[in-house]
């Protein structure tokens, strides 16, 4: 039985000069990035390649829409490599160009047809969170569901996952913090999913010891302080990627995706404001479980008693981010039972990778507590 792959070829470069030298970004290549990412880091390294600026096509979440318009400007160029430059969205927005047919996007998703990959794919994360570099996963907004929704496919998985360091230099204090703690949800997550093996365990346990031993450290120093972490920070947020691209993420995931789709809420932070309530809940619905193995290694890292694991985790994470309330982001009373219909009607992916399964009454009450 199939249990770990590990894919992409993965690459380190101390700059972005070295990686434009040794991959020889030309004429043949089709860049999407951010113009503040690409102009100061790139722009002078690279000899004419094709470049995409994704926030000219919307604002937010990525959706078909958005992919739609991109595709119409470029699919009359003759492209051989697509290269993604930027954080989660922009690179799963790239992994979609690099597939032979890409529309009709919300046929893609719902899997009316096949994805089949025909060229070359190198991604390059420039946040410490998504790990989408080295996952088979894309997610979009999708106008037909007015949801969002992954597709999940090896066909989109990178050639080569590229990290450069020197990228997280101009990522602002809040962006890192969310994109950080996105990568932490995906290393418990994955920890804990039905479809975890010893080989993503190990991947899990690193990655979480990494990043909370960053946020103990910034947490006591200040932000300045990241700085000594950044090369940390973007190896553990691949190592997650690793894992939860392997083993899945759970119900924090599920339960994340309506705040984000209909608030605009970024992806991390909205993983964020579920992420101890459902694993409290998980410990009071099946403490003797796998999550008894998860307490006693972050116990360890955050060097507290077990009883008091969540609780702590809490306290750290809000020095890092301050939390909100689903009240604070503008949800109403009323979506809770929206968020609960949509996790159960279409998150099912993700709820297939939950520690334990979730009925509908425990949903809701996770909704009304967070309210």
């Amino acid at each position: 039985m199939k249990n770990f792959k590990l894919s992409p070829e993965i690459f380190t470069f101390d700059d972005c000069k070295e990686f434009c030298s040794t991959f020889n970004i030309n004429k043949n290549d089709l860049i999407i990035t951010n113009e503040y990412i690409y102009k100061p880091f790139f722009e002078k390294h690279v000899n004419s390649p094709t470049v995409i600026y994704r926030r000219d096509f919307g604002s937010g979440e990525p959706s078909n829409i958005m992919v739609e318009k991109i595709y119409n400007q470029v699919k009359d160029i003759d492209y051989k490599r697509v290269i993604g430059i930027g954080g989660g969205s922009i690179l799963d927005v790239a992994k979609l160009f690099a597939l032979e047919k890409l529309t009709p996007v919300c046929d893609l998703f719902e899997k009316k047809f096949p994805p089949k990959k025909n060229k070359e794919l190198i991604l390059i994360p420039t946040t410490c969170g998504t790990g989408s570099e080295v996952t088979n996963i894309s997610v979009l907004h999708l106008s037909s569901i007015d949801s969002k929704l992954g597709l999940a496919h090896d066909e989109i998985l990178a050639d080569s996952a590229v990290l450069i360091p020197e990228l997280l230099t101009v990522l602002p204090f809040k962006v890192f913090a969310a994109s950080s703690i996105d990568a932490l949800v995906h290393a418990v997550e994955s920890f804990v999913s039905p479809k975890s093996s010893v080989f993503t365990e190990m991947y899990s346990i690193e990655a979480m010891k990494m990043i909370i031993n960053g946020f103990k450290s910034i947490a006591i120093h200040g932000e300045n302080e990241l700085n000594n972490h950044l090369n940390d920070f973007l190896i553990a947020s691949t190592y997650a990627g690793i894992a939860f691209g392997n083993a899945g993420c759970g119900a924090v995931h599920a339960m994340s995706y309506p705040l984000s789709s209909i608030y605009h809420v970024p992806h991390g932070e909205s993983n964020y404001v579920f992420f101890t309530e459902v694993f409290k809940t998980y410990e009071k619905l099946n403490p003797q479980g796998k999550i008894q193995k998860l307490n006693n290694i972050l116990t360890d890292i955050l060097n507290c008693s077990e009883k008091e694991v969540f609780e702590e985790m809490e306290k750290l994470l809000f020095k890092i981010l301050p939390k909100k309330s689903l009240q604070g982001y503008g949800a109403k009373k009323e979506d809770l039972e929206l968020f609960t219909d949509n996790v159960l009607t279409k998150q099912g992916r993700l709820m297939g990778n939950a520690y334990i399964p979730l009925d509908r009454e425990t949903i809701y009450s996770i909704y009304k507590s967070l309210y």
